[in-house]
């Protein structure tokens, strides 16, 4: 998967991002900041950094606006493409995962994919905070807490929810291989708990020889 495709997965995977773009679509004109985070309920800085995070996915796109008085001119978005172009592309992660849970090695594949995926993202490292930091720009959410990270976002929920052994067989891939020393080996074990909740999921990063040390994330 190409790093626009992630971007533009990660940017999806925020409810709040998901709701500010709603809010860009539904409306007949443009709008700048205020008036979307009035629209959605934030302040307008934390409006202003996800529409940073949606215009870098190339989802919305900034224009000046009128220059009617003295001052700098207002800076307005509008959504970059069409609401279906959304619908299309859910719909083609369904078929695709759909086809591999008919195939009878679909998780083993899966895996493997989420192993290329991993090659293509050239992680910053193999320890615990890279693993973290990645979570974060694939737009996952994640939440340290003690031994665990919990992570409440997931670019491919409903795909996931549908067919968990492979969703989670791609994002097991995926951590797998980014924890992987030069030499293939690992210091580390990976986990994986989908759903321990509705909108949890758990990895879980155990370090080989000491099982007391573990840290968890994502679905």
């Amino acid at each position: 998967m190409s790093g626009k495709a992630d971007g533009y997965h990660a940017a999806l995977a925020s409810g709040t991002r998901r709701l500010i773009l709603d809010a860009l679509t539904a409306s007949p004109i443009p709008l700048d900041a205020q008036s979307l985070a009035a629209e959605v309920g934030l302040h307008v800085t934390t409006a202003r950094f996800h529409l940073d995070q949606l215009e870098r996915a190339s989802l919305v796109r900034r224009q000046t606006g009128v220059h009617q008085r003295r001052g700098r001119p207002s800076v307005l978005y509008t959504p970059a493409g069409e609401p279906r172009d959304d619908v299309a592309r859910a719909a083609l992660i369904g078929v695709l995962v759909g086809a591999l849970s008919d195939r009878s090695d679909g998780p083993r594949a899966s895996a493997d994919a989420g192993r290329r995926w991993a090659d293509d993202i050239n992680p910053s490292g193999r320890d615990r905070t890279a693993v973290t930091e990645l979570l974060e720009r694939l737009g996952f959410e994640p939440e340290p807490d003690q031994d665990t990270i919990r992570l409440r976002a997931c670019p491919f929920r409903d795909a996931a929810r549908a067919h968990p052994e492979i969703v989670c067989s791609v994002h097991r891939g995926l951590l797998e291989r980014v924890v992987q020393n030069s030499d293939g080996s690992s210091d580390l074990d990976v986990g994986l708990i989908p759903f321990v909740e509705p909108g949890l999921c758990l990895v879980t990063l155990t370090s080989r020889g000491d099982p007391a040390l573990s840290v968890g994330g994502h679905t």
